[in-house]
C-alpha cells in the first residue's frame, strides 16, 4: 500500500503517449467557477478509450510567465480538476507565499486516468467498503472472508469500469503526463506534486528525465520500498503523530479534551462494544472506521480541534465526526484500484497477515486499527487485477535537480521515504519540514516559500536546509 487466483485474464492496453507528431492540441474552454473566474477546462485524448480531463488557471502575469505548472493533489484518486475548480483552495495556491506561482505559471490541474472527469472512470459496487468485514481478521474463517469480499468488490469494479482497470498503474499515467506537456507545447515540465503526486512525478522523471525542467516532490512516497517495510514506516509514523495531538492536547485552548488523559480517552472508546452510532450513516460505526476517520484529520494540524470534538462526540454516543474516508469520498475506488496496482499486498497466509498484525499493533499500540499502507496491504488481499506496477528498484538519472521534500512529524509520508527517494533520484536535494502534518505544502510557509523560489528560478535550497 499475493498472488491469489485472478477472476478475468486481462490484456493491458498499449496506452502509452502519442508521439508528438500525432498529440492533439488542446481545446481550451471556459469553466469559471466562483472561487475560479479564469478557469479554462479541456479533455485529451490519449488512447482509442482514455481521455483525461483537464482545468488551467492561466497565468496573472503573462509578461513574466515561465511555463506551465502541472500539479497533483494526491491520493491515489485525488482530482486536480476539482481542486482548480476550487481556486486551489486545498492546494496551498491562496496562500500569500504562492502568488508567485500563480503569476508567472499557468498552472495545470488533471484527474489521472481513471479519475474524476477522465474517462473511462473507476467505478466500483457500493460495497467497496463492507464494516462487517475487518482488516485485522481474527481467525482464518475471519480471513477468508476478507479474501472473498476483496476479490469480490474488486471483479464487481472491473466489471462497471472495464478493462481499462487493467492499466490504471501510476506508470501508465506517467505516460499520460507526456502526453499532456506535448499537447500543452511545452519543451518541459514543472511540476508540483504532493503526496502521491510525488510518486506520479518520481516516475514520469524516471522515464522523461530530459523532459523535466522543475520538479517538487513534497510528502514524498519511496517506490522502492517494499510495502511490508512501508506498512511498519507508517504504523510507527501513524502513533507518533497521535501522540503529539495528545500532547498538543493538554495545553491548547482549542482542544475540548483538554486537561483528560486523550490517549485513554481514544483507547477506551476503540474499546466501545460494538461500536458507535453514527447519524450520518444511520448504523453504527466500528473502531476500525473510526480509527480511519480520525486519521483523516490527524494528518492536518489545522483539523486538530475538530479531531477532539469528534473523540469527545463519540464518546457521547455520535460518531458523525470520525466517519471513514471509505464512506464519505467517491474516490475511493480510484484509491483501492490505483493503490493495487501500485503497492498490492504482501500476505501470502493468514499465518503472514497474523504475524504483521503482532508487529503493527507493538509498534502502534494506539493507533494500529487505520494506517493508509496497511489498508492497501489488507484491501488488495484477493484483488483480482494483476498488480502492473508494484514496488521495485528506482533510479533517476539525467533529469535536472529535483527538490524532495519530507516532514519530519508527518502521519501520511514518513520522512525516511523522502530520504530514500532523494537517494535514488540523481542531483537531488532534500528540504526537510520540522512541524507537523502531512506535506509541507498544505502546513508550512517556510517550505512554501522555498518550493516557489526553486519552481521559479530552477536553483534548489542549499544542502541540509531545514524548515522550523
Amino acid at each position: 500500500m499475493k498472488t491469489l487466483a485472478v477472476v478475468t485474464a486481462l490484456t493491458l492496453l498499449p496506452l502509452s503517449a502519442l508521439p508528438a507528431s500525432a498529440a492533439p492540441r488542446l481545446d481550451w474552454k471556459p469553466c469559471a467557477t466562483e472561487y475560479a473566474p479564469t478557469l479554462e477546462c479541456a479533455n485529451l485524448q490519449v488512447s482509442g478509450t482514455v481521455s483525461i480531463a483537464l482545468a488551467k488557471l492561466p497565468a496573472t502575469d503573462p509578461a513574466r510567465r515561465v511555463g506551465s505548472l502541472l500539479t497533483n493533489p494526491g491520493g491515489p484518486g485525488g482530482a486536480g480538476v476539482t481542486v482548480l475548480k476550487y481556486g486551489g483552495r486545498g492546494f496551498a495556491l491562496d496562500k500569500p507565499e504562492m502568488a508567485e506561482v500563480r503569476q508567472r505559471f499557468d498552472v495545470i490541474g488533471f484527474d489521472p486516468r481513471g479519475v474524476g472527469d477522465s474517462r473511462p472512470a473507476i467505478t466500483c459496487g457500493p460495497d467497496l467498503h463492507d464494516p462487517a468485514i475487518s482488516r485485522f481478521p481474527k481467525s482464518r474463517p475471519d480471513y477468508d472472508k476478507l479474501i472473498a469480499h476483496n476479490r469480490s468488490s474488486g471483479a464487481e469494479c472491473l466489471k462497471r469500469t472495464g478493462p481499462e482497470l487493467s492499466s490504471v498503474d501510476t506508470w501508465h499515467a506517467a505516460d499520460d503526463v507526456e502526453a499532456i506537456r506535448v499537447a500543452l507545447g511545452e519543451p518541459k515540465v514543472n511540476w508540483l506534486g504532493v503526496s502521491y503526486g510525488s510518486e506520479l512525478g518520481a516516475v514520469y522523471a524516471e522515464k522523461y528525465p530530459k523532459r523535466v525542467r522543475a520538479m517538487v516532490l513534497d510528502g514524498a512516497v519511496d517506490h522502492s520500498r517494499p510495502t511490508r517495510l512501508a506498512v511498519l514506516d507508517e504504523a510507527i509514523a501513524t502513533e507518533s503523530a497521535l501522540k503529539d495531538f495528545a500532547k498538543w492536547c493538554t495545553t491548547s485552548a482549542d482542544c475540548v479534551l483538554r486537561g483528560k488523559d486523550v490517549l485513554a480517552t481514544y483507547d477506551k472508546l476503540m474499546a466501545t462494544p460494538g461500536g458507535v452510532p453514527s447519524k450520518q450513516l444511520g448504523r453504527t460505526v466500528t473502531a476500525e472506521e473510526m480509527a480511519s476517520g480520525l486519521y483523516g484529520s490527524l494528518i492536518l494540524p489545522a483539523f486538530w480541534p475538530e479531531i477532539a470534538k469528534g473523540i469527545a462526540d463519540a464518546t457521547a454516543g455520535n460518531a458523525d465526526g470520525l466517519l471513514p474516508y471509505s464512506q464519505l469520498d467517491p474516490s475511493y475506488g480510484a484509491y483501492r484500484s490505483i493503490g493495487c496496482h501500485d503497492f498490492g499486498s504482501p500476505f501470502t497466509s493468514y499465518a503472514d497477515m497474523r504475524a504483521m498484525q503482532g508487529l503493527v499493533k507493538t509498534l502502534a499500540p494506539h493507533s494500529w486499527r487505520y494506517s493508509e499502507f496497511w489498508d492497501m496491504a489488507s484491501g488488495c488481499a484477493g484483488w483480482p487485477v494483476p498488480s502492473a506496477y508494484l514496488p521495485r528498484p528506482q533510479r533517476v538519472k539525467g533529469a535536472a535537480p529535483i527538490l524532495v521534500v519530507g516532514g519530519e512529524h508527518d502521519p501520511a509520508t514518513p520522512l525516511v521515504w523522502a530520504k530514500g527517494l532523494a537517494r535514488n533520484i540523481e542531483n537531488s536535494a532534500l528540504l526537510v519540514d520540522a512541524g507537523y502534518g502531512h506535506t509541507g505544502l498544505l502546513n508550512s510557509a517556510c517550505v512554501r516559500t522555498e518550493e516557489v523560489k526553486y519552481l521559479v528560478s530552477g536553483l534548489t535550497p542549499a544542502p541540509g536546509t531545514v524548515c522550523r
